[in-house]
């Protein structure tokens, strides 16, 4: 019988490289679309960076994992109401996956000519 990692290779109709691009992909989306829209402040931003950072960790493949809210974004201090909600342009993101001997770096963070929290492969090795 063959390991778990030898059927889920099985299922791609591709080799190593596609398959750590596919990944990086994942972990990217995963990071904006499960987590954009969740309330913090300035007592919570580190616990949530920590949050994200495990939760993508936990993916097959994930070799490392670097979040960093923009603080800047919100009011520090205030009272009960004082918060704000994870957007976009708030993250910055690099996620580093390996398959094989393939290891690729996606990142994401706001481009401000683009206008938009941008997600792409840095490096391929």
């Amino acid at each position: 019988m063959s390991s778990r990692e030898d059927i889920a290779a099985g299922r791609f109709a591709c080799g190593d490289r596609d398959r750590a691009l596919f990944e990086a992909g994942i972990k990217m989306g995963t990071i904006y679309h499960q987590f954009v829209g969740v309330p913090f402040n300035a007592g919570s931003v580190e616990a949530l960076e920590e949050s994200i950072r495990t939760a993508i960790s936990v993916q097959p493949y994930v070799e490392s994992v670097s979040i960093a809210i923009d603080r800047s974004k919100f009011v520090e201090g205030g009272d009960r109401y004082s918060y704000c909600s994870l957007t976009g342009d708030m993250i910055d993101a690099v996620v580093t996956v390996r398959i094989g001997s393939t290891r690729v770096t996606a990142e994401m963070r706001y481009d401000t000519e683009l206008g938009y929290p941008l997600m792409f492969v840095s490096d391929i090795s």
